[in-house]
């Protein structure tokens, strides 16, 4: 398709390169491959040596396709002060996963600070900046569509004011739920801040064109806010895997059964049942050697949970690396674990990994909420299990049935796992047949 071909939109992301974790992957993805379905992205983002990334990635830099016009912009955020007022180095993950089990006084005066000042969040600094970029390049009348990602939920303030002001069509792509986030309570809202934060979601769910989220629970949370919404213009398209990036083959170890967890977890993470389920497990097969690694951030009171649980001694924790080495930790397992918290709302969680451990062939074992979204993805894919917080003895007789296996043959890669449909190139489809048809409105 040649590039005059192209349907030019504006894509606007607070999180981009070099900022790590997942939420940078989908809208880095989307961009690699959207120009092969008609659509030419112009990035708008934060200036990296201003923003406030949790995390940082540099590998994710060398995905970002060559040609790509990426503006940044200034950003006005409060998280310098609160390193400077905590002393600490690292400004708080999503969910706060990085802070201790007990809030300091200045902890939970941020977190005060943080729900009643800076609504919908801490990084509305950015929006001012943001629209007068967005408003300068829009002045072109190239751009034919409007795209905003979040979190950070501000962002798509950015796109309610310039739809507003511009009248193009707009996608609210809503990787996580806004106002039901399962922290949202620790943020310590007055009641006049929770009603200013759900009328900027209404705005948000009733204005914009179409919606995107990553999961049908995530939908239904939509649809049941007291707003005039269309069902027909929230649209599912879930995160996924690039297949570009399993680039290491399967190296299940021979001499451990090697269970890796990747991410964050904290102590809203329920993995007790799994914790128990293991220590019986090294009771009965000590000819066994069991592995637990995590691979990412491990709040210090999950680390606790685990000591009390008796299977320290069988843990290794990593701390965040880049994605690449994440997934060659994947592909060097026996099992993948995968747990979601548990929390209200919980069925509306769809981890990205879940779809990277999917592209690993890998057998999952996982902790969630039964009849979910990703119980349902697990078993039409025939990747693996999900179990309650509470299925020890049907946990325990499936680990039980693994290692019994293993003993056998200690690779249990599954010969087929039907995950083509998530795919990177799949779900960039889908999101640019949703432009082109808003587009030809």
């Amino acid at each position: 398709m040649k590039e005059t071909d192209l349907t030019d939109i504006l894509y606007i992301s607070y999180y981009w390169p070099p900022s790590g974790g997942p939420g940078v992957q989908r809208g880095l993805k989307f961009c690699k491959y959207l120009p092969q379905f008609g659509i030419s992205p112009t990035v708008l983002t934060v200036d990296e040596k201003q923003a406030s990334y949790p995390l940082l990635d540099e590998t994710f830099t060398q995905e970002v396709p060559q040609g790509l016009q990426v503006y940044r912009t200034a950003t006005s955020e409060p998280f310098e002060y609160y390193k400077k007022l905590s002393g600490k180095k690292e400004i708080p993950y999503s969910g706060f996963a990085n802070q201790q089990s007990k809030d300091t006084l200045v902890d939970k005066l941020f977190k005060f600070v943080r729900g009643n000042l800076f609504i919908p969040d801490a990084r509305v600094g950015w929006n001012k900046h943001a629209v007068r970029k967005a408003e300068e390049l829009l002045q072109s009348g190239k751009y034919k569509a409007i795209v905003t990602t979040s979190p950070p939920h501000s962002t798509q303030l950015i796109g309610l004011k310039l739809k507003q002001k511009y009248n193009l069509p707009w996608i609210a792509d809503l990787r996580d739920p806004w106002t039901n986030i399962h922290y949202y309570d620790q943020l310590l809202h007055t009641p006049i801040a929770k009603r200013l934060d759900e009328k900027y979601e209404r705005q948000v769910l009733e204005l914009a064109d179409a919606i995107v989220v990553t999961s049908e629970d995530t939908k239904r949370l939509f649809l049941n806010k007291p707003a005039s919404i269309d069902a027909r213009k929230i649209h599912v398209i879930p995160n996924g895997y690039d297949g570009a990036d399993f680039v290491y083959q399967s190296k299940p170890p021979k001499n451990e059964f090697l269970i890796t967890y990747t991410g964050t977890i904290t102590e809203q993470y329920n993995i007790d049942v799994f914790l128990k389920v293991l220590a019986h497990m090294l009771s009965v097969h000590n000819e066994i050697n069991y592995k637990l690694r995590f691979v990412g951030k491990v709040s210090e009171g999950m680390k606790k949970r685990i000591e009390k649980a008796g299977v320290l001694g069988i843990c290794e924790f990593i701390p965040y690396v880049p994605h690449q080495e994440a997934i060659k930790y994947m592909m060097e397992s026996t099992v993948l674990f995968l747990a979601i918290a548990d929390v209200e709302n919980v069925f509306a969680n769809v981890p990205g990994k879940l779809f990277e451990y999917l592209a690993s062939n890998k057998p999952i074992i996982a902790l969630g909420p039964v009849h979910s979204d990703m119980d349902r993805i697990i078993d039409e894919c025939g990747a693996g299990r999900l179990f309650h917080y509470t299925a020890y003895d049907l946990m325990l007789d499936h680990l039980n049935q693994w290692s019994k296996a293993w003993k056998i043959n200690p690779n249990l890669d599954l010969p087929y796992i039907n995950h083509s449909r998530f795919s990177r190139e799949a779900l960039t489809e889908e999101l640019a047949k949703l432009v082109l048809k808003l587009v030809r409105k």
